[in-house]
């Protein structure tokens, strides 16, 4: 009953605020209820059953040491447990920020690292891109309320610049959660390991002062590494064992894509949720067996989150449109443009299949049309319709995503389509016409320029980011 008002409450108008608030609370409140749904079914009936003390659970106690000084009656501390581990709660203030689905799989990645950081190890999820491994290690610093800084591994880094961001760690307390560090060179991650040890032998000593990289530094106990690992991928090394002896593996490898697909419709404020989670699951499991398998078709977790975004993005828009037809539209917009020719009537048949009797409404780009003939014309092309098709799907494949790959043989017509939409946003902006900005471009070859140049690189003279 609650959850159902808190879904009437999503679908009124909302400040963008409200509304990032309202997801949270439903995301949070279905875990919650399934948490109670799964321990009636197993006749959960004391508090030592495993089902309740696999819980991340929340408790106010004394503090030992102040009751050991004599201190009586200041103010309790809050602890987390799970299973038989206690951690401390981090106070750090959360913000208004999202939360993630939790699944069967994240429940047992949270147990996992819990133990990892009551043992003074380090967690290390690992799986292909996309199953939420570095998501998950964010969600339990949100739920144990602490301060998690993410950083992206490349090849490029020493063990000084390692250093001096384990020493950073040890001394504020935060989690430290380093991405693809099997990209790292396996000459460094030795040294690592060796970093990493000497702060955990300083955890489990329980020490307030350390010798770091021959300095004496604080140390916060609060403090825990994790890293996340892509195996099997070009550029990827295999660490070595004196680093993973101090890790605990969690594998991540498919996560529970219906599951996810429900909760987030719901926060989305769809009432019909469980048909069309089934769906859509359904359509996305049939296209990634039957469709040809090209390098930039994507089926994971990430295009699937966006989708849904699209989904929710139009129910607020068309409140009073059927369901069914909002979610059509949301699969077709966001996938439609990157089907190759020969896959199309299989897509086609299949959204016909799961969604009999949808009909997808024809957008109508009068203006934009017009003006993208005219721009052909202007440029000396001849006016195709499948050129203009690809020009008004770059358009809206823009709306919803910041970066765009264009995919396609030499000589068809990548460069004249984005060419000929920035020529036509332009005018159309000249003209007056709502929606439309004016379309500054540089083209950059990114073989004609190094890496470093495109990316910027660690400056080892210097320890800084050029």
């Amino acid at each position: 009953k609650h959850i159902g008002n808190l879904c009437n409450m999503i679908r009124k108008p909302l400040t963008k605020c409200e509304r990032s608030k309202l997801v949270a609370l439903i995301t949070i409140e279905v875990h919650a209820r399934d948490v109670q749904d799964r321990m009636i079914s197993l006749k959960t009936e004391t508090a030592n059953h495993f089902n309740w003390l696999s819980q991340l659970r929340f408790e106010l106690i004394d503090d030992p040491a102040e009751i050991a000084a004599g201190q009586q009656g200041l103010p309790q501390k809050c602890v987390v447990k799970q299973t038989n581990t206690t951690g401390p709660y981090g106070y750090e203030y959360q913000g208004n920020n999202g939360r993630l689905v939790v699944t069967p799989m994240t429940d047992r990645c949270y147990m996992t690292l819990t133990t990892a950081m009551y043992l003074k190890r380090g967690g290390a999820p690992a799986g292909p891109a996309g199953t939420g491994k570095t998501e998950s290690v964010k969600d339990l610093g949100k739920g144990m309320a602490m301060y998690v800084i993410v950083f992206n591994c490349s090849d490029g880094l020493d063990y000084k610049s390692l250093g001096r961001m384990f020493s950073g760690l040890a001394q504020c307390g935060c989690w430290g959660c380093f991405d693809e560090f099997n990209r790292i060179d396996v000459a460094v991650l030795s040294v690592v390991a060796v970093q990493i040890m000497t702060i955990q032998a300083a955890l489990r000593e329980e020490k307030e002062k350390f010798m770091f990289e021959e300095r004496m530094i604080s140390l916060k106990k609060t403090c825990a590494v994790f890293i996340t690992m892509n195996p099997g991928y070009a550029g990827r090394s295999e660490l070595p064992d004196n680093l993973k002896a101090l890790f605990r593996p969690v594998a991540m490898m498919v996560p529970d894509l219906a599951m996810i697909m429900e909760i987030m419709l719901v926060s989305e404020g769809y009432k019909d949720f469980k048909v069309l989670a089934k769906k859509m699951y359904t359509l996305y499991m049939m296209m990634m067996q039957q469709m040809s398998k090209q390098c930039h078709y994507d089926f994971g977790l990430r295009n699937i989150k966006s989708v849904l975004g699209c989904a929710g993005a139009l129910k607020r828009k068309e409140p009073e449109m059927p369901e069914q037809i909002l979610l059509m539209r949301a699969i077709n917009d966001m996938n439609a443009p990157k089907w190759v020719s020969q896959d199309v009537p299989l897509y086609q048949a299949l959204l016909g299949d799961i969604f009999p009797g949808c009909e997808l409404p024809i957008p109508d780009y009068g203006k934009l049309e017009e003006t993208i003939n005219q721009v052909l014309v202007e440029f000396g092309c001849q006016r195709v319709a499948h050129s203009i098709a690809k020009c008004i799907s770059i358009y809206e494949t823009k709306i919803t995503r910041h970066g765009n790959m264009l995919v396609g043989g030499t000589l068809g017509g990548k460069s004249v389509c984005w060419r000929t939409l920035a020529k036509a946003k332009t005018l159309l902006k000249a003209s007056g016409q709502e929606g439309m900005e004016k379309v500054v471009h540089q083209i950059i070859n990114p073989k004609s320029i190094t890496m470093n140049e495109l990316y910027g690189a660690y400056d080892l003279a210097t320890m800084e980011w050029t």
